[in-house]
Formats: structure tokens, sequence, C-alpha cells
């Protein structure tokens, strides 16, 4: 009860003001409360009547840190670096357990950054010893913004009713009662398929409480679904990127990016989300997509034979002909038979390629075992051995059944026997 001890202390040095301990019952009443100067001003005095006395010579250094730790707190709030802020007011704090502004401007700060469950157990036991206590109430509203405004706004009014000057409770209210409007705005283009309203909405309202960290992740994360939707999957992954910045335990943003990486074909960033995703919940669903993605990077790590022949995955058994028909005259070796040496090597390796891709992909088994990532090695079928000059034959017919004619410097055509 250090209020009413420091007013005996008070009334100890009414009654004789060269009471050395009572100077130092004063200064450290006043320091537990957080009135570092006054704490400062006893302890003086104290030493002014004993000036070796060793309490008071280390009372009036810690009173000094005090002041020291406020004034760093108020300048690093200003810079809203929030995390020095709750270090100082710890700090502080271990000199002036019983400094209410002390707590109070800790739990502001560790809302703000999002450490919601702390900062409300600060405000609470406040308010248990005081209900009246507008700051712990705006702070108690601060918890509550990102999973229920309705219940913050209730708290901010409480607290405006309590102060009515108090300023803070006032724009927060303002800002709380917004966002929710225009959160709810663009959850409704979303729902309509009004992508490009849905992403002006969603920027709007990240643009009107930045200390609101919980629900600007949400409104990043679905900013970035709507980003998807049209197919800007870089601006998505940005989106989701600034989500899990802000709160770094929000799945569905990783699960958003992880599958904005595997359609942008990035499937080591992928499979790190998918990671990071199963090590936080492991459910069933979260573990097959953690599979399916390193299936993917596994895939991707070898030759993509679609692409050497320039289809589709989806590309039928007559499309994958034509394919290699025109890849395999390309590339053929008469056609490239005044080029340099250099060039004829690399024509010669594109031309092995497509015959490896046209084997492959022509053959239903092996199509199966490569389409579901199996490797092609293991029923013997070499990788390495391929012979482009035989798969044109078969697919052709014998070398005299077409031949290479020029119609002028550089330019050929095909003619078929």
């Amino acid at each position: 009860k250090f209020r009413e001890a420091l007013g005996d202390a008070q009334q100890s040095l009414r009654l004789d003001d060269s009471f050395v301990r009572g100077h130092l019952r004063e200064g450290k009443c006043h320091l537990s409360l957080g009135n570092a100067m006054a704490a400062c001003r006893s302890f003086q005095r104290a030493l002014e009547l004993d000036h070796k006395n060793a309490q008071a010579q280390q009372e009036f250094k810690n009173a000094n840190a005090v002041i020291e730790y406020e004034k760093t707190a108020e300048t690093d709030f200003e810079k809203r670096d929030f995390r020095k802020v709750v270090f100082c007011m710890d700090r502080a704090l271990e000199y002036a357990p019983a400094c209410h502004r002390f707590k109070i401007l800790k739990a502001e700060c560790l809302a703000m950054l999002g450490r919601y469950p702390e900062a409300q157990s600060v405000a609470s036991d406040i308010l248990r010893m005081d209900s009246t206590n507008a700051d712990a109430l705006y702070v108690r509203g601060l918890c509550l913004c990102h999973d229920c405004i309705e219940k913050a706004v209730q708290f901010f009014v409480q607290a405006f009713r309590m102060a009515p000057d108090h300023e803070k409770a006032c724009v927060a209210c303002r800002n709380a009662k917004a966002l929710k409007a225009k959160k709810e705005d663009g959850n409704k283009a979303f729902k309509e398929g009004n992508y490009k309203l849905a992403y002006e909405l969603y920027t709007e309202a990240l643009g009107i409480d930045p200390n609101n960290i919980k629900t600007d992740a949400k409104l990043y994360c679905n900013r970035g679904m709507v980003n998807s939707k049209l197919r800007k999957l870089d601006d998505a992954i940005e989106d989701c990127t600034n989500a899990v910045k802000l709160d770094d335990t929000y799945i569905k943003a990783y699960l958003r990016r992880a599958q904005c990486y595997l359609d942008t074909e990035q499937y080591e960033e992928a499979v790190r989300d998918y990671e990071k995703v199963y090590q936080t919940e492991k459910t069933k669903e979260h573990k097959q997509l953690l599979k399916n993605a390193q299936l993917e990077l596994k895939k991707s790590k070898r030759k993509d034979y679609y692409k050497i022949l320039g289809v589709d995955k989806n590309a039928s058994e007559d499309e994958i002909k034509k394919a290699y028909w025109k890849r395999a005259l390309m590339h053929h070796q008469d056609l490239h038979s005044g080029a340099s040496a250099e060039v004829q090597k690399e024509e010669e390796k594109k031309s092995k390629e497509v015959g490896e891709a046209f084997t492959i992909l022509s053959d239903p088994k092996k199509k199966t075992r490569y389409d579901s990532g199996q490797d092609l090695d293991e029923e013997g079928m070499n990788m390495g051995d391929f012979d482009a000059n035989s798969i044109f034959k078969a697919f052709f017919g014998s070398p005299g059944g077409f031949s290479f004619e020029a119609s002028g410097p550089g330019n050929f055509f095909f003619q078929f026997g």
C-alpha cells in the first residue's frame, strides 16, 4: 500500500524534517509509484542530512535510471519502436512496481506489437484494482480490435466516458468502426466476383489503422487472394508476405503464398511455406500439400519434356507427334550442315533432347511414370543412351523418305518421297 505508506512517511517528516529514514521511506514510496523526480528530491534531502548514507546513494541512482528509461521510452514511442519501449518499461518497473502509468504504456505497446494476451493481462490487472481507469479500458479495446470490433468499440466508448478528453480512445473507436465497414464491403465485393472493387476496398482499409496488426494481416491476405484471382501472382505473393510479416503465425497466409509459389513454379519457396504450415499444424491435409509440393520440386529438377517439345502437359498423342515432327526437323543435322562446329554441337544436343522427350511422352507407361514424378531409370530406362537418328528414322521412315532442298540462301523446304 504505497500511497498509504507515502502519507505516513510525509507525516513523519512534518514532525521531524531531519529524520533521514523518513526521507528514505518517502523517496522509496515515490519511486515505487513511478514518481522518479519526487523520489530524487527525497533522496537528495537524505544525502544532505547524511552524505555517506549508502542506501540513499543507491536509491538516488535508481531514481535517475527510471527517469532515463522514461525519456528513452517517450522517444522510442514516437519512433514506433514499441519493442524498445516494452524493454524500458520492464526495467523501470523493477524499481517502480506499483506504477500504473508504466504498466499501461507497456500494455499499449504490447498491443501495438500484436501480443494481445500479454497486453490484456496487464490491463485486466489494473482494472481489477481500478475499474474506472480510462487508459486500461482503452488498452482492453486495442486487444479486441483484431478479433471482435464490436466489443472493442464498447471499451473505447467506456474509456471516453471515464475521460472525455481521452483522444486515443476517440481515434481508436473511429478507426475500428471504419475498418470494420470497409473490410465487410471488400468481402462482399469479393463474394460477388467484383475483384477490382474488392482490391480497392481492401487497399483503402489497409490505410485506416496501421496499429491494428492482426486485422491488417487479414486484409493483406484477402488482397492477396484478389490478386491471385486477377492472375497477378507476384503481387499476391507480396501481399501474403506482408501478412506473415505482421503475423508470423497466420497459417492461411502461408498456404495462400505457397499456392502462388506453385503457380509460378517457385517450388523451393512453396515447399518452405508448406513445411512451416505442417510444423505448426500437423494435419493430414497439410502433410499431403507438403508432399505434393516436394514432388513438384523433384519434377522441376528433371528435364521438362513437355517444354522441350513445346506442348502442354495435357497434350494428346497426336499433338505430341506433331510437335516432335516439327522440333525434330528444326534441329536435324542436315539443316545445320553449313553451320559452325559449335552450332552443330548445340543442335545435336537439342535433337537428342527432342528424341528423349518423344520417346518418353509417346509411350503411355513411361509417360505415366514421368508425370507422377517417378524415376525413369528405376525400370532400366537409361536416359543417357538415346539415339536421336534412330528415333528420327523410326518416326519418318528411311533416310531416303525425305530430303532438304535449298530455295535460296539460308532457306530450306522439306520434300517427302
